[in-house]
């Protein structure tokens, strides 16, 4: 499975952000989505995840209520919308699959991941 992020960009704070994930190769299977984020000096953090069938899905307690993930399984892709941008949303976005059906919240449980996309928000 291939994974390609778009949608980073430098936005003023109070903005939104739509980044997507479109998956290419072996996307028949089962897979559970995700974005993590991380920031210059920081470790890589979770996000949000999807569940495969998208009913499921979960976020860290920094985003809820801002952001919104999302995945359109037609297309092979997943979203992150993200509105009410903080500067410490700045990080570089990745998206990622694990071969599950439900959430994953750790990193080593996805086995795909996308080349990150970064999103730079300013005071």
């Amino acid at each position: 499975v291939q994974l390609q992020a778009s949608g980073g960009g430098l936005v003023q704070a109070g903005g939104s952000l739509r980044l997507s994930c479109a998956a290419s190769g072996r996307t028949d299977s089962t897979y559970a989505m995700s974005w993590f984020r991380q920031a210059p000096g920081k470790e890589r953090e979770f996000v949000a995840a999807i569940s495969k069938s998208g009913v499921s899905t979960d976020y860290v307690d920094s985003v809820k209520g801002r952001f919104t993930i999302s995945r359109d399984n037609a297309k092979n892709t997943v979203y992150l919308q993200m509105n009410s941008l903080k500067p410490e949303d700045t990080a570089v976005y990745y998206c990622a699959a694990a071969p599950r059906r439900y959430i994953a919240y750790n990193a080593y449980e996805y086995n795909y991941w996308g080349q990150g996309t970064l999103v730079t928000v300013s005071s």
